[in-house]
């Protein structure tokens, strides 16, 4: 994207988003396998939102579900948010009448059997998704394509449970899965270039925007999120509040700061009763029953409405935990420098190791899927405007006070050689 610095941020993004399917060493004549008929492993609220995405462009799907209870509320699930698409006036009545009828289901895993492309879509355990692929591998036909919707696990594992680790790729939508844009598209260690071009092709087709990445814990996105996850907590653990945190990333420009969307997904993910994790804060809240708007109340209280409020619950069990009293109130610009330079560096070792193409690519997966604000272009369009000057001097002096972070040696050579982040070639995914 040569000349891009010239470009203001709509463009940018418009020419982001149209580079994104030029995939490096894909050739666009490559053929692709048909894929007219999907089955999907799960009936929750990913699975539910991943077959409606292919109902809606005419594409029968077959949901598989453990037992009939879970099956008929996911099914449930999936009418009502056709409904209130209906009643939003996204979609016409006409096209949810046809779109349920593609729509069929059943509790046992050999009904796929038949389907061209298998998306798994149950919770994130490595062992029960290798377990899945396996019966898979004896179930599906020749040639069909078995896709997980995992959002960080080793797919490389994950596919060397079959006897055909070429036909098997992530395809990690984002949640509500029926509403949002993205798909990250995970290029595993065997993965066919066919299989890639299949994905991409289709991906296009549902009117999703699709990005290929590689693997790596958390791929691209949610490996930038943990980084800035990390470092919310870690100031949290240093005497700032959450509600300090999350209004200088909201007037940064997000949605949700990094609490409040805490608070959103449930405090309880990954975690059991009884257990400790490197978390303490959030242990204590989750075995309160602090766990989140779900329960009225995590890192935040909330009313009947989920609206939220400051919790001094939170605020006193945080002094308890960390031993230091509340900070002295830190400028929202010093904030968004604590949490998001480290994204940047984050992105940056994406790039080195190969698991992005571009760095266009990984402002494609910030703007649409965790809400990067528009008006920035995208983290790294941002963090090239601000200069990678500052932002290394930043990230030694948070280094400097005790945070562990190995700093990206493409952001040394670019200080050194006083280069442009966009000028560096594109790349092929490495597997």
């Amino acid at each position: 994207m040569l000349g891009v610095m010239k470009m203001d941020e709509q463009n940018y993004i418009l020419e982001a988003e149209k580079k994104v399917l030029d995939i490096i060493g894909l050739p666009e004549s490559l053929p692709k396998r048909e894929i007219n008929t999907v089955g999907v492993i799960g009936a929750g609220t990913m699975g539910g939102g991943i077959a409606m995405n292919f109902a809606n462009v005419g594409i029968p799907v077959h949901i598989v579900e453990t037992n009939q209870d879970q099956l008929d509320k996911g099914m449930r699930n999936i009418s009502n948010n056709y409904e209130r698409s209906v009643n939003r006036g996204k979609i016409s009545n006409e096209l949810v009448t046809d779109s349920l009828k593609l729509i069929t289901s059943s509790t046992q895993l050999t009904d796929l059997g038949h389907c061209d492309l298998i998306v798994e879509a149950v919770y994130e355990d490595l062992d029960l998704k290798k377990r899945i692929f396996k019966e898979l591998d004896k179930i599906a036909r020749p040639f069909s394509i078995l896709a997980t919707n995992t959002s960080a696990l080793d797919i490389n594992k994950i596919a060397l449970a079959t006897l055909r680790p070429d036909d098997v790729i992530g395809l990690h939508f984002f949640s509500p899965a029926n509403v949002m844009k993205l798909v990250e598209i995970v290029r595993a260690k065997f993965t066919s270039d066919v299989v890639v071009a299949t994905s991409l092709s289709l991906v296009k087709k549902i009117k999703k925007i699709p990005t290929i990445v590689g693997v790596c814990p958390g791929f691209v996105g949610n490996r930038i999120l943990f980084t800035r996850q990390k470092q919310a907590l870690n100031m949290v653990y240093n005497g700032l509040l959450p509600w300090d945190i999350d209004k200088a990333i909201n007037e940064f420009g997000f949605k949700m700061g990094p609490f409040q969307m805490s608070d959103l997904a449930g405090l309880d993910i990954g975690w059991k009763k009884g257990e400790k994790t490197t978390n303490p804060i959030r242990d204590t809240l989750c075995e309160m029953d602090r766990r989140g708007q779900k329960t009225s109340a995590g890192y935040y209280d909330y009313d009947e409405n989920r609206v939220p409020r400051i919790s001094k619950i939170t605020e006193e069990l945080i002094k308890d935990i960390t031993g230091k009293e509340k900070a002295e109130n830190m400028e929202s610009a010093e904030i968004i420098k604590q949490c998001i330079f480290p994204m940047v560096n984050e992105a940056l070792l994406i790039l080195e190791e190969g698991m992005a193409q571009r760095p266009s690519d990984i402002d494609v997966v910030w703007l649409n899927g965790y809400g990067f604000p528009r008006d920035k272009g995208g983290l790294l369009f941002w963090a090239n405007k601000i200069g990678s000057a500052q932002i290394l001097e930043g990230l030694k002096k948070m280094e400097d006070s005790g945070l562990e972070i190995s700093i990206s040696e493409m952001l040394k050579d670019m200080v050194k050689k006083n280069e442009n982040l966009f000028d560096k070639q594109d790349q092929k995914i490495i597997v």
